[in-house]
């Protein structure tokens, strides 16, 4: 376990993943991370490469060749070395290798570099394209909020506060994990979602293209919550397990195969297209309070 502080964050990390397993508030003593009871599910912030979500059969097509891959890629049950550390910071490194390749043709550096700044940690994925060809790929986060935050609350006393009013419809997902191929309205010039279970009952709720490039997890009753940005994320998924008391919101770039895919993975909606030598960067946060 690694460990990433300041006079009012304390940060874990395990190698496993790259995979945070704590947000810790030194002053008010919160712990802001889901426990990771694995009675609802074991983990608590999965790093998600090189695909987000499911793919259609666990399938997908790439130069006449099929690949097996589970859902949200093999990143999360890979162990990372740690490739830099500061004073605020930690960086953790994923090489391609020979069992990525049975999975996934390319050759790549993928890093998640954590940060620490007052009462904000900064999560930053960077992909380098290693390769001899275009590369292909997926990203995303996954953190699991523990919800109540605090023991005198309960879960239906918190709701999720959007930067700015959202029309924005949901895309269902099939039992599957894929997405439907149309969606349904779901809010309707509204800035606040209150929680409850219910919500996710049927799987993840999942936009593309919110307007709101924040989102947080606030209540009337208490003064203490959590801000996740995610400027320049194309797609976010909100989820919970069945009765669970936590919640994730997840940035993505990229998302699930829908009913519909080809499975050729040039093709994949929001698959990012890595010329070779090149590097892509992409930076989420999260503010506790």
């Amino acid at each position: 376990m690694y460990l990433l502080s300041n006079n009012l964050l304390s940060i874990e990390i395990a190698a496993k993943g790259a995979e945070l397993q704590s947000i810790y508030h030194v002053q008010n003593e919160l712990e802001y991370l889901w426990s990771g009871d694995a009675k609802y599910w074991a983990k608590k912030s999965p790093v998600l490469f090189p695909i987000v979500g499911g793919l259609k059969n666990n399938i997908y097509k790439f130069q006449g060749q099929s690949y097996k891959l589970g859902r949200h890629g093999f990143a999360r049950d890979s162990v990372f070395e740690v490739s830099e550390r500061t004073s605020n910071s930690i960086t953790f490194l994923l090489q391609s290798n020979e069992q990525t390749k049975l999975v996934y043709p390319f050759d790549f550096r993928f890093r998640v570099k954590y940060s620490v700044n007052n009462y904000r940690l900064s999560i930053t994925f960077i992909v380098e394209n290693k390769s001899k060809m275009e590369m292909f790929f997926s990203v995303g986060a996954h953190p699991a909020f523990t919800i109540p935050i605090e023991k005198n609350l309960q879960y239906n006393d918190y709701y999720l506060r959007f930067d700015v009013p959202e029309h924005a419809d949901r895309w269902p997902l099939t039992t599957d994990g894929l997405i439907e191929a149309k969606p349904i309205p779901f809010l309707e010039n509204e800035s606040e979602l209150p929680l409850r279970k219910e919500l996710f009952y049927k799987d993840a709720i999942v936009f593309k293209q919110l307007q709101s490039r924040s989102i947080s997890i606030v209540s009337s009753r208490s003064s203490h919550g959590v801000k996740v940005n995610f400027d320049g994320f194309p797609y976010l998924g909100i989820w919970a397990a069945k009765e669970a008391n936590f919640i994730c919101i997840e940035p993505w770039y990229g998302i699930a195969d829908s009913i519909d895919s080809t499975g050729e993975l040039t093709d994949k909606e929001g698959i990012i297209h890595l010329p070779i030598g090149e590097t892509f960067e992409a930076t989420y946060s999260i503010e506790v309070f």
